[in-house]
């Protein structure tokens, strides 16, 4: 092992190093390469990023289904003053989308040719229907005589010129019940369908509304780019036809594509002005273009291998995980600092001796920050665990390269006189002074010094936390521009509220009690939306009565057309031969119920998408494919325009039915913060773990001093965050990670500086000093990006290094100190 070790420092060991590590990156590029080849990829997908759930079988389908529905969806709104222009612009639009089948799919709008064979189905099981007010005028007592306003009501349709009544439909509805039974089941009043276009208002304009599917998703960089190149053209043609149409535009689509050009914009931005940064601190460190040089190497090697490990383990890189990863920069590149302040401190050309030097602090440094980093990684976030993989893949890509390229290509003279070390000697003067002004034994006004600076700090950090507040919404990960919610919002009220992200899930053992659960669930919600806590709900208990109700409607047109048939006849002037036709008709439709499958199928697949089977196979033991089945029926009700989601939850809880809220949004902010509050504690744990090792190479008194300059700098962070009114979340205690890592860093190299050597102090405070500098630029950088969760990230790290940086020299002055105690009480 001895020999081992001697021919790995031999300075004649050069060659050998830096043919390795050719080899060793040469390996890493052709399995990169590879893993490009064999489909790896970029992702921009903001929801790749959110951790997975654990649900019931029947609550997971439905948040398949749901994602699916809304998925890749684009809703196109164009509004103008003419109603027949917005028809004739929603037409030609159409035609323009279907030229392009590879780009967009299903592209619709008011869906006339499904709902006219859906409303000759119902009409053809007509006596199955009845609106709620018509079974209540039906079903009350002969005295009361409420059927007759369905009579007077008939009457008024029959001689209305808007009135739908037809001799075709006079012969087999004469009171024309169906009518209003088809309205019933329109969602939403305020829409219409004229020339299969659906139509809304929009202030004094109409509303022409176009829903397309995109054949890829949003998220793919080369979908998005062919939908939205397709969308623009499309655009153009009809200005130029209708110069005062307005477009409204709402979708995934649109936030997928902000997001892409904020992440591109500032990995590019980001990473080039600290990149840039860099450049000019080594330059300003060092005078030389070698170091440069060498720093630039060490940087492309660290992202090379964390690039490569990401995709190895990940199969794909999140372009949010490029952003945090420039963070890299300020981290990898302390490894080139600290190895050449000790070159110029030692004087020595040899870079296989200075690498024997400080190879033992570098590998705990290494160590101390891959830890911070796969840290993070045990969150339940995948993007999270991504930044860990490629940060830490990184620095052992940088670690690498100074092992085993400098020996050979760090082998040169330094300039003598750098500016970077005579400022470092000069703060660490200035420190020293001020530090012994403070706690002078000799000092009359120490205890009040003393008292005044522990008040001051007691007093900025109970401010800064009594202002210190939460939030764990997951929608604070990424915030779309002001104008694209606004036009969202716009067309949200067009479609009377649309859906959101939470919905309702009804679930039942046999298809009937669920036909049941929606009628009662239906009734809820009617009472919710007069509440207000919803605006609109869209449930397939419009469509598909029980078989129990039904038969109430069967028997209640029994009654009518047995009691009271002649009469209508008469009242109406109808001709009498209708009636065999009549009661033969109603004899003939006893048994012929409505049913779940023939109405999705007419359907199509907006409506079909509510409705959830059991799982062939899930009760009798059928191997159907991985994954727990479901056994139960369950139909979605999706909700638009929620005003109190809390009322709401309450409101279905105490319904004492089988439904819930599924609200995956909510589920993951709970499991944010629920993280939240075990990162804080890890933080805590790991402190004291700290402290118990190395109070082993230090003493119980130092390692407590070490460890307390990160703990200090993390209370002073938190304080500063309520100030400034950033609330705290999951990202901020994960960047807290990072500032307890590289904090420790700092504190263990001024531990390690020998106390009767200034020069040696003096050349750690530069590669902190340069070390500090360059996270600082990476993360402060980070801390003005647009995307919150990034944003929240780089503005921790901003404070934290900060006040580690300020704080660290003062364990080399303890350790100067208490060497003075021990060689005095020795004396």
């Amino acid at each position: 092992m001895a020999k081992l070790v001697s021919w790995f420092n031999s300075p004649k060991q050069a060659y050998s190093r830096f043919i390795i590590w050719c080899l060793l990156v040469i390996s890493v590029c052709v399995y990169g390469a590879s893993l490009w080849q064999s489909g790896a990829k970029i992702q921009s997908n903001i929801l790749a990023m959110l951790p997975t759930l654990s649900e019931a079988p029947l609550t997971q389908k439905a948040l398949d289904k749901v994602e699916f529905r809304l998925a890749d969806q684009v809703y196109i709104g164009l509004a103008v003053e003419n109603k027949q222009q917005a028809i004739s612009a929603a037409t030609q639009f159409i035609e323009q989308l279907q030229q392009s089948p590879d780009v967009f799919t299903d592209i619709q709008s008011g869906e006339s040719k499904q709902m006219q064979a859906l409303s000759q189905y119902y009409f053809d099981k007509r006596f199955m229907l009845l609106t709620d007010e018509q079974q209540k005028q039906l079903s009350d007592d002969e005295a009361s005589n409420q059927w007759r306003q369905l009579l007077q009501a008939a009457q008024q349709q029959l001689y209305s010129s808007f009135g739908y009544a037809s001799s075709a439909l006079l012969t087999q509805d004469p009171l024309m019940l169906f009518p209003n039974n088809i309205m019933a089941l329109a969602p939403s009043k305020r829409l219409t369908s004229e020339q299969d276009i659906l139509l809304g208002q929009s202030g004094n304009k109409t509303v022409a509304i176009i829903i397309a599917k995109g054949v890829k998703s949003a998220f793919n960089p080369d979908g998005q780019q062919q939908q939205i190149a397709r969308l623009n053209d499309a655009f153009s043609e009809l200005t130029l036809q209708y110069p005062d149409i307005e477009v409204i535009k709402a979708g995934t689509l649109f936030h997928a594509q902000a997001a892409t050009q904020t992440a591109k914009f500032e990995v590019s931005t980001i990473g080039s002005l600290s990149l840039l940064g860099v450049m000019l601190l080594v330059w300003l460190g060092f005078r030389s273009i070698m170091p440069l040089s060498l720093a630039m190497l060490t940087l492309s090697c660290g992202f090379l291998f964390a690039t490569v490990a990401t995709l190895a383990i990940f199969g794909e890189l999140h372009l949010l995980t490029l952003v945090f990863g420039t963070s890299l920069i300020g981290v990898a590149i302390d490894y080139s600092f600290h190895f050449y302040c000790e070159k110029l401190r030692l004087k020595i050309s040899s870079a296989t001796d200075v690498i024997q030097q400080i190879l033992p602090a570098m590998t705990l440094a290494l160590l101390t920050s891959a830890i911070a980093f796969i840290a993070i990684g045990f969150t339940p976030f995948p993007g999270m665990q991504q930044v860990a993989i490629f940060c830490a893949a990184g620095l052992i890509g940088a670690y690498l390269t100074l092992v085993f390229a400098y020996p050979l290509l760090a082998n040169h003279n330094l300039p003598t006189s750098p500016y970077l070390l005579v400022w470092s000697e000069k703060y660490l003067l200035w420190l020293t002074k001020l530090t012994h002004n403070v706690t002078a034994q000799q000092s009359t006004n120490k205890p009040l010094k003393m008292a005044l600076l522990a008040l001051a700090t007691v007093a900025f950090l109970t401010v800064g936390f009594s202002k210190l507040t939460s939030n764990d919404d997951i929608r604070n990960l990424q915030q779309s521009p002001a104008n694209i919610i606004t036009e969202e919002n716009k067309l949200r009220q067009v479609l009377s509220g649309g859906t959101d992200n939470q919905f309702i899930l009804v679930s039942a053992a046999t298809e009937q009690s669920l036909l049941t659960e929606l009628t009662l669930a239906a009734k809820v919600l009617s009472t919710a939306v007069n509440a207000k806590e919803i605006s609109s709900f869209v449930s397939l208990s419009r469509y598909l009565p029980s078989k129990q109700i039904q038969q109430d409607n069967y028997l209640a047109y029994q009654q009518l057309y047995h009691q009271h048939l002649d009469e209508i006849i008469d009242t109406l002037g109808l001709d009498e031969s209708i009636k065999p036709d009549l009661l033969n008709s109603l004899a003939q439709s006893k048994n012929d119920f409505i049913t779940p499958d023939a109405v999705l199928d007419i359907a199509g697949k907006d409506l079909a998408g509510l409705w959830l089977s059991p799982d062939v196979g899930a009760d009798t033991g059928t191997d159907i494919g991985a994954g727990a089945q479901s056994t139960q029926f369950g139909s979605i009700i999706l909700l638009g325009g929620i005003n109190d989601l809390a009322a709401l939850n309450l409101r279905v809880t105490q319904s004492k039915l089988s439904m819930q809220v599924v609200d995956k949004v909510g589920e993951i902010s709970a499991l944010m913060a629920k993280f939240k509050q075990l990162t804080l504690q890890l933080l805590v744990l790991v402190c004291v773990i700290a402290i118990g090792i190395f109070s082993f190479k230090f003493g119980v008194k130092l390692a407590v001093r070490i460890v307390m300059i990160p703990a200090s700098s993390i209370l002073l962070t938190l304080a500063c965050l309520g100030l400034v009114g950033s609330p705290l979340s999951l990202f901020h205690a994960l960047a807290l990670i990072l500032v307890l890592g590289i904090g420790i860093d700092y504190s263990l190299f001024f531990a390690s500086v020998k106390s009767n050597s200034t020069a040696s102090a003096s050349g750690v405070m530069m590669a902190v000093l340069m070390s500090a500098c360059s996270t600082l630029l990476a993360f402060g950088l980070l801390a003005l990006s647009q995307t919150n969760a990034i944003h929240y990230f780089g503005l921790t790290l901003l404070f934290g290094i900060g006040f580690t940086f300020l704080l660290a020299p003062l364990i080399s002055m303890h350790v100067e100190k208490t060497t003075r105690e021990v060689a005095h009480n020795g004396k």
